[in-house]
């Protein structure tokens, strides 16, 4: 699983330093939105916003928008009009690939969503195709040049699952209702994080190891994840980190 979380990585590091820091505030305030509108504005009582409040966290974007955020969530208006859309697919090498958008017009980004799977060498599929490869958990991930695992028990402490050495990170998992506690107590304890979210992760991965179909997997991931309509992208291949750092440049 090195490659994946690897790739996790190197995601999260470009999006904090890429230009586009306005469009990703942007997913970042519909996430925050849907989720304080579906589950009520208290993150204590609804672990979908407190995930979303910590993605955001972790992005550096500023209190005031994450509040603005959750008030337009909980006051109705435009609000309203966003649904969670879930798509599933295939892509190059035969990693599934699952795709959470938020957006205002199912037709449009489903129309959209199937262009971009076949334009970048995919295919989409039906509801619950690729679903089943995945389950939802609370990552937290740290640097493994910097921290070991008994840097880290608080996390164990807190609530998380496990904790493994994943390449050049340290993965701690844990049930999604405990994500905020495990970052906060991992704070509280001197560790810094780079990336703390609820995401979906695969029960077993896929090995890409051709550098063809590296390249145009991650050029599709690429196209996915910058689609306006497009929280988050989900998907299980393992390519060996430092073709993945190729593929990825």
């Amino acid at each position: 699983m090195a490659g994946h979380s690897k790739w996790a990585s190197i995601k999260h590091k470009k999006a904090a330093t890429d230009a586009k820091r306005g469009q990703l505030f942007t997913k970042l305030a519909r996430a925050i939105t849907v989720a304080a509108r579906d589950g009520g504005g208290d993150p204590s009582a609804n672990y979908t916003l407190a995930a979303a409040i910590e993605k955001a966290k972790s992005y550096s974007m500023p209190k005031e928008n994450i509040q603005r955020a959750i008030e337009r969530g909980t006051g109705g208006g435009e609000a309203g009009a966003i649904e969670h859309v879930v798509y599933e697919g295939y892509g190059p090498g035969g990693a599934a690939v699952l795709v959470d958008a938020l957006t205002d017009n199912r037709n449009r980004t489903g129309a959209e969503m199937r262009h971009t799977f076949d334009r970048n060498g995919g295919s989409l599929g039906e509801p619950g195709s690729v679903a089943w490869q995945f389950e939802k958990k609370g990552v937290v991930l740290v640097d493994g040049s910097r921290y070991g695992e008994d840097d880290v028990i608080a996390a164990i402490d807190a609530g998380a699952d496990d904790v493994v050495e994943d390449g050049d990170s340290l993965k701690i998992t844990c049930e999604p209702s405990v994500l905020s506690e495990v970052r906060s107590a991992l704070e509280e304890s001197g560790v810094e994080i780079e990336s703390a979210e609820i995401t979906m992760e695969p029960k077993t991965t896929v090995q890409v190891t051709d550098p063809n179909e590296a390249r145009r997997l991650m050029k599709l991931i690429e196209a996915l994840d910058d689609h306006d309509d497009v929280d988050t992208v989900h998907a299980n291949f393992d390519i060996p980190a430092e073709l993945l750092e190729e593929a990825a440049a």
